[in-house]
Order: structure tokens, then sequence, then C-alpha cells
């Protein structure tokens, strides 16, 4: 019997391959709004309906689809108008990155979802998981709720219109990384390393190139003796070079050994299967306190010349400093608290996994022919700087373009993929496609760098500070990407928030033999965070005091400097301050609060606060360029660099433009993450998207809207200073010129309508935090539920409310994720044992609270307009405001995160039979 079905009511005749499933028998049909995201039906964003039955279309063979009607999200809209769930997914701004929308709509636009599922979103969103949004606005768009606005000419500045994709994203027509078709696309497979360490004695590629459809196998002999490091900075000299893009010495469970490339991936994994390689294997160490003992394996012999501080103890970054004399500073108080925190491995479990295509195309500009890397990056120019610089090609002879990025969290600030897709691509002069597999965004990818942090406080009776001592172990894995700028950005603000006349620090970031980790939301700030804030806690009790009042008695003020003991943070001035208000929410909180009425009877009921500060942008510094240009038909054009992957520059970038053109969000066009714009962009991190690339866009605007004013005064009997801008005209006098006209007025003399703005270096915002929970915990089997949440946030100017309140609330739930139950765990040997969604537990709707979000009203000297990054910052003072609330429930200060439910558990039952340890 011939195979045939109706895709959105489009016949399709193609025999799907044996095995095959529906998501990408659809995908290849050019489908690209079913996505993937997790390959076994864990995340739902391949959700597709069958005969109106939603289902996760990875799990569901194609073949089973023979006869049926398939509807993707593309399919969902009718005679021109958006499904009603659509409709509400767009008025109510119910995504970030967008790229588990899809498969919420179709999960949502089921026709078996009525009102008992609506009435219990738990439940119903068991089998749809969102990384970015922490589900309120999801709740939000379900409920009907609308708060996207239109606002007026010239006024959208502190409001809130949607993201100019939003009308994509809805529809499943945003173009993320692979929602391309290239012709002639090969397919990258990588053989993995199953040993901790081990070096390759030997490696024999001849059974895989006989594998029908090979095409080509790399090895190590194959590759650059370059070494570099993966991490993407302003200036490489940040990070060590430490690594190759295919290496004789492999240093974790999971390194790539070989590239396999073929006509399809089926082909490509079994030409992995057969590469036969010969191992010597190597001591390894996993234990970062272990790694730096005398005698332990040597991971990376190379010394200064790579930047390496001290390799013959795996030391790849070290920080020491002391400020006046901590010990007379313990010495002079009246009461001392001293403990150990650690922190875990977190994965930043983005929707859409690593990946990139490279192929070749014709400049257009001057005929040549140049490579073209279509990357889920966050940093496209730096990315492309690193490419030159390994295969020694000119910038202009290389593209890299991010489009629509599906959540990064600093994850992809790194170039895992580019690197080797671009070997094979220049090789073999053909389209290379490599895309992670949920496995290997485990394994083969970053995680959060895991910290063992000794506080030593020190107060006097009325709780003054005398002094605060650090002793930090980050634990940066088998490469050194990121490790030495995550320890010292960790101990910067987290101990310069404090005031103290005498401050001491020592911290080390070491390689050890596992996963390496990379950038993450905080970049160490939250987990020194979490041992500080908890820290401040016991010391208060210690003291008498109330926790707040401790704080707010030590803080530094408006105006002050972030002080530290290793000198830098002397120039990090406070260019606004709101870190007052952001304590006032807690007392606000603390003062109207009845939550505790909801706790189950007999549950253990408790409430914990803590504070936190974070910079925007490296102290290295952070660039950006932008572009703006009128149009033909009166709008306007926008180029800048940096890429949007939920974190809504884009909208930003248009409002702040908007506003210094007198127009609409509606008349900009923006042009984004693609190095053919503009001359320069660092990148999308370091909460630098709104403080360093729109204060480029606000220079570029308000010079263009001179420019247009100065060239209409010139051909107009009006004075320069009696004309303005408005929506689609020049005014002034009474009379009104179209845009329309002033383009062609300008074009007819030779002359273009635009202008560049510029913006960066290293002045640094600083942005403040606070968050509050009330918890209960059952005192019979350790389960914690959240009666309320409240986060105070120091944003300064708020560009855009919704928008903002959105990156708090996806910040408080991914911290929610990390203190309670999200964790990478290794074997004996550093191999990763929960690389699958359901065996790392991402928080879900059921997981994650109503925040109630709060922000202070200040305006930043640096920042556009007055804004503050509020990207990276909520998640820092989670994990300590939660520990908090866990000590004053139970009377047990937890020590470790995250806070599983079985840990709680015995600690309770300890608890009742002796003395309170900390856990």
């Amino acid at each position: 019997m011939s195979f045939s079905l109706h895709v959105n009511g489009e016949p399709s005749d193609v025999e799907p391959r044996p095995g095959q499933c529906l998501r990408t028998y659809l995908r290849e049909r050019g489908w690209f709004g079913v996505k993937k995201g997790c390959d076994a039906g864990d995340c739902g964003a391949c959700t597709v309906h069958v005969d109106g039955e939603p289902v996760h279309s990875c799990l569901y063979p194609a073949l089973r689809a023979r006869g049926r009607a398939v509807t993707t999200v593309e399919g969902l809209a009718a005679d021109g108008e958006l499904h009603p769930v659509q409709q509400k997914f767009l008025d109510a701004q119910g995504f970030q990155c967008g790229f588990c929308t899809a498969g919420l709509l179709m999960t949502t636009a089921a026709a078996a979802f009525d009102a008992e599922k609506l009435a219990d979103l738990p439940r119903a969103l068991k089998g749809n998981l969102c990384r970015c949004t922490g589900y309120r606005a999801i709740e939000d768009a379900l409920h009907g709720v609308r708060h996207t606005e239109r606002p007026r000419p010239g006024q959208a500045v502190g409001r809130s219109p949607g993201a100019p994709a939003g009308p994509q994203v809805v529809t499943g027509t945003a173009r993320y990384t692979f929602d391309v078709a290239v012709e002639g696309l090969l397919h990258m497979k990588l053989l993995r390393s199953p040993h901790p360490h081990a070096r390759i004695t030997a490696i024999d590629t001849s059974a895989a190139l006989r594998v029908p459809g090979v095409v080509a196998v790399f090895t190590h002999h194959d590759a650059p003796d370059t070494r570099y490091s993966s991490a993407r900075h302003e200036h490489p000299t940040e990070d060590p070079d430490d690594t190759r893009v295919l290496d004789d010495v492999v240093r974790f469970v999971g390194q790539r050994v070989a590239a396999v490339v073929a006509e399809s991936e089926a082909a490509a994994e079994e030409g992995c299967r057969r590469i036969a390689v010969t191992y010597r294997e190597l001591p390894y160490v996993l234990d970062p306190e272990l790694a730096m003992l005398p005698g332990a394996p040597v991971l990376h012999p190379r010394g200064p010349e790579a930047r390496i501080a001290r390799p013959e103890r795996n030391v790849c970054g070290e920080a020491h400093g002391e400020l006046g004399d901590v010990e007379a500073g313990f010495a002079a108080a009246d009461a001392v608290y001293e403990e150990t925190f650690r922190t875990q491995r977190v994965q930043h479990a983005s929707l859409e996994t690593h990946g990139c295509v490279a192929y070749f195309e014709e400049n257009a500009d001057t005929g040549q022919e140049r490579l073209v890397v279509r990357s889920s990056t966050q940093v496209p120019f730096l990315t492309r700087r690193a490419l030159c610089a390994l295969y020694d090609l000119p910038a202009e002879r290389v593209r890299v373009v991010a489009g629509r990025v599906g959540g990064g969290f600093g994850g992809k600030q790194e170039m895992l993929t580019e690197d080797i897709a671009v070997l094979a691509a220049l090789r073999l002069h053909r389209p290379v496609k490599l895309e992670f597999t949920r496995a290997e965004q485990f394994h083969g990818a970053t995680t959060r760098h895991p910290f063992t942090v000794t506080v030593k406080l020190g107060a006097r009776r009325d709780g003054t500070l005398t002094a605060v001592r650090f002793r930090v172990v980050a634990d940066t894995g088998a490469y050194g990407n990121h490790g030495p700028a995550v320890m010292f950005h960790s101990i910067g603000e987290s101990m310069g928030v404090y005031r103290a006349p005498h401050k001491k620090v020592d911290a080390y970031s070491v390689y050890t033999n596992a996963v390496p980790a990379g950038a993450f939301r905080g970049y160490g700030l939250g987990q020194v965070t979490f041992a500080l804030e908890s820290a401040m806690d016991e010391l208060a009790r210690r003291l008498g005091l109330d926790p707040l009042v401790l704080r707010e008695k030590n803080v530094i003020g408006p105006g002050e400097h972030l002080r530290g003991p290793l000198g830098e943070e002397e120039d990090l001035h406070i260019a606004s301050y709101g870190l007052d208000q952001c304590l006032q929410v807690v007392r606000d909180a603390l003062a109207d609060d009845t939550s505790a009425e909801l706790a189950p009877e007999g549950w253990l009921v408790g409430q914990g606060f803590a504070l936190a500060a974070i910079a925007c942008g490296p102290p290295g510094g952070h660039h950006a360029d932008a572009t703006a240009a009128l149009l033909a038909d009166g709008g306007y054009d926008l180029a800048v660099g940096t890429a949007e992957f939920g974190n809504g520059t884009t909208t930003v970038h248009r409002q702040i433009a908007a506003g210094a053109l007198g127009t609409t969000v509606d008349r900009i066009t923006v042009r984004q993450s693609d190095t053919d714009l503009v001359r320069h962009d660092t990148g999308a991190f370091g909460s630098a998207g709104t403080v360093v690339a729109g204060k480029a866009v606000l220079r570029a605007a308000e010079a263009l809207a001179e420019r247009i004013l100065s060239f209409a005064a010139e051909h107009t009997r009006t004075p320069r200073g009696r004309l303005r801008l408005a929506a689609e005209a020049v005014e002034g006098d009474g009379r009104a010129v179209p845009l329309k006209e002033v383009f062609a007025a300008a074009k007819a003399r030779g002359v273009e309508l635009r202008a560049d703005g510029h913006f960066g270096g290293s002045p640094r915002s600083v942005a403040f935090n606070s968050q509050w929970f009330r918890i209960a915990v059952d005192p019979d089997g350790g389960e914690i539920r959240i009666l309320r949440s409240v986060h105070g946030a120091d944003a300064g100017k708020v560009m855009n409310p919704l928008q903002c309140r959105g990156q708090v609330e996806g910040g408080v739930a991914q911290a929610l994720g990390a203190t309670l139950f999200e964790q990478v765990l290794l074997d004996d040997r550093g191999e990763v044992t929960t690389a699958a969604f359901r065996r790392y537990r991402l928080p879900a709707y059921a997981d994650v609270p109503r925040t109630e979000v709060h922000f202070s009203e200040t305006t930043d000297a640096i920042g556009p307009l007055g804004a503050k990054s509020m990207s990276e910052s909520p998640f820092n003072p989670v994990p300590p405001a939660f520990a908090n609330a866990l000590r004053d429930a139970t009377g047990i200060r937890f020590t470790e995160t995250p806070f599983l439910r079985d840990k709680v558990w015995q600690a309770l039952e300890e608890h009742r039979g002796g003395p309170e340890q900390p856990r």
C-alpha cells in the first residue's frame, strides 16, 4: 500500500525511512515549526496534532501517520487569522526565546484542551518544558490576559510593546539555526572518548570510510596544531589556550576524538561506530582539592605561554589579596561565623542544542566566494574572529550569522561546534551540519562551575562587620574556558557589596578530568553569593540581630565604590542606587505576609531572604556598534550585532530607536546578529545587551535624527530649531514633509541618511536584586512548598516592564531548579549519568511559583536613558534566600545545593535525634 498523509492540508506521499520519527519527516518537508528539543519525548517542543490529538512527534513513528491528517503550528492559523491560542500568546508575550512555544501552542490548541484542563495547568502542561519564562507569561496567555501595548509615536520607552518577531514565533515561521534548507548538505557526527584521561596511540578510520554514505573522517592528524580557548571574550587573553580542534590526548569522558561526515546522520553515526581507537589510559582526578596536591595527574603541562597559572598543580587561574588585616579584624569581632558551602554542576538546558551549518556563498559586493557559518551562538563576531585566527582566513571571507537562538544563558558564549564544522567544510568544500543531541549537550557542552566556598565573617555586637575572608575553589573541568574569568568575577561584587575594613580572598580555578564548565547565568556570583548570604544569616543569629537589619547596616550606599581585596573593584562605582528599595521590598513582604496560613497543618513554616549585586559587562571591556538609516518607505532600518535568544534586546533596541526618532516601533526594522551588518559587537553576554548595545543604538538613532533634520532644514525655509521628527514626517511651521519625500530628495542629491553609533570599553553599570520566600516543609517526608515568592529588582529605567518582569521570573525559575533538584551527576570515572531530561529534572509548570516582582525607581548614569541590566542578576539571590527560609523552618543550616527532598528528610530525621548540624 502506498504511503500518503496530509500535513496542514497539503498531501505528502514521500515514504518515510525505516524507523524515521514524524518530527524529522516533517522537518525534511520544510515544516520547521516542529522543534527538536530532547529526542525522547521529555520537553514537548515537537508537539503536533495527528487527527486532532496532540502527540510528541519525536516518539511517533512517521509510518503510523499514513492516511492521517497532521497539523503543525504553521497550520493552526486559518483564512489569514491567527488561532485564538496563537493570539493569546502574542497578546500576553507568552514566550521569550520562543523555542518551546510551538509545542505549547499545539498542546493547548488541541480540542481536548478544555476548561477542566485550563483549571489544572500543572497537570495539563506536564509534558511541555520552558527554560526561559518561568511560566507566568504562559499562564497569563492561556487565561487571556493582554499585556502588550502599542505606544504612541516617540513614547515606546517604559511601555510594553511586543517582540518584533512575535507573529513569527507564534506561527512557527521564526527561523532558528537549523530552520533552513541547504542544498547538498552533509551531516557530521562526533566520536567521543570513553576515558577520563588517555593518550591516543593509534586510530584506524578505514572501516568507517567503507560505510556507504561516509564522505570523510577527521582525526587529530587533520586538525590544526593551534591551541585556543572555546570561550569567547573581547580579549582572548582572558582565557587559557588549552584546546585543540581534535587532540591526541583526551581529558574527560565525552571529549571529541574524531568527526565523521556523511550524506546522512545515520551513516555518520555508523561511521563513528566503525572507528578503531587505541588508547593508553592515564591517571585522572575528579576532585579539585586533590588535583592541587603534589603528585596529582597533570592535565595541561604547558605553562605561561598558554596562560595557565600553575600547570604543575592543575591551577588554571588563581587570585589572592588582602585589604587591611583580617586576623586583626576577627580579633576585634564579638561574633565570628565560619562554614564551607558547596554548589553543584548545573546544565544550561537551553531547548535548542548547540550546533551550526557551514557552507559557501558568493559575496554580492566582491564576487568572491566566502564561508558562511550559521550558528546557535551568542557571539557571532567573536566566533568569526576565532575562526579566522584558527584557519588563517581574512575576515571578509567569513560571515557568521545567528538566526533566532533558542536559549543561551551563557552556554553559547562558547565555540563548541563551529571550529570542527568549518574544518570539514574547508576540506570538502561542501555544506556541513553539526547538531548536538540532547545527550551530547550534557556530556559534550559545558556546565555551571561547581564551587566550594569557605567563608568566615566577623562583626561587633552592633552588627558592624569587622572582617570577611573567602577561600574559593572552582572546578573548571578538563579545560579552562571561562575558568579564570568566572573565578575572578565570583569574588568581585559578592565581596564588594558589604563594607568591611578587612577583607581577604584566596581563590583557585582548578582543572579536573570532568566535563568542562563555562559561562552560566551570574558568572560565578551566584555560587559565592549562596555562601555569603547564608553566612550573613547565621552571623545575625549569633548576634541576636534581625538579618535584614544586619544587611542594612553593612551594605554599600549610593555613590560608593565596591571595594574588594584584589583592588580592581575600586573603579566599579555605583551610577544609580536601588538596593535600599530592594530591601524595602523585603520589609514590606514581611509586614503584609499572610501566606503562612496556606501551609498544611503540622508543616514547618519559615521565611528568608538574600540580596545580590552584579555589574554588567566584563572588566576587560564590551563594545557594540549600531547603524540606523532612513528607508525609502519612510521607515527605518536598525542594524545591531547583538543576538536575540530570549533576552529581549531586539524589542528594547527598537523602543530606544523609536523614542529618538519620534516614531512607532512598527516602523523600525531590526537586522541583527550577522557579521555583515555592522563593524563589531562583542556579543550578547555579561548583561550588556541593553546597557552597551542599547547605548550604541541610542547614539545611532540620535545621530540619524539630527542628520534628517539638518538635511530637511537645508531644503526648506524652516529653521532647524523649529523642525521635529513626527511618526512619518518632518514637521515645522505648520507644514509636514513626509519622510518618503525626504528620502527621495536625499537620494537625488546623493546624500545617504544613515548614522552610526558606538559604545563600549569598561563602564560597568551595577544592578541590585533581593529575593524573599515563605516556605512550608513536611517534617515527615521532606517535601517543600513555596507559599510566597517576592523579588525586588533594580533595573534602572525599565525599558519594557513586561519583558523585564519576564527576565526576572525566568531567572527565579531557573535558580529554583538549581536550588531544589537540578544537578549534573558524574560517575567515578567522570562520565555524566544525567544526560537526558528525564534523568535531569528541569522546573516544570508545577514547580514554579508566581513570583511578585517589584522594580526600584532609579535612573542610571551609564546605561541608555537610565536603563540597567536585568538578565543574569535575578538568579543570584534565590538559592541563599531559599536556604535561609529552610533554616528558619527547620532549624538546620543546609550548606550544599540542591536541597533534594530526601536530603531534607534525612536531615530532619537526624536533627530529631541529636544536636544541630550543617547540611
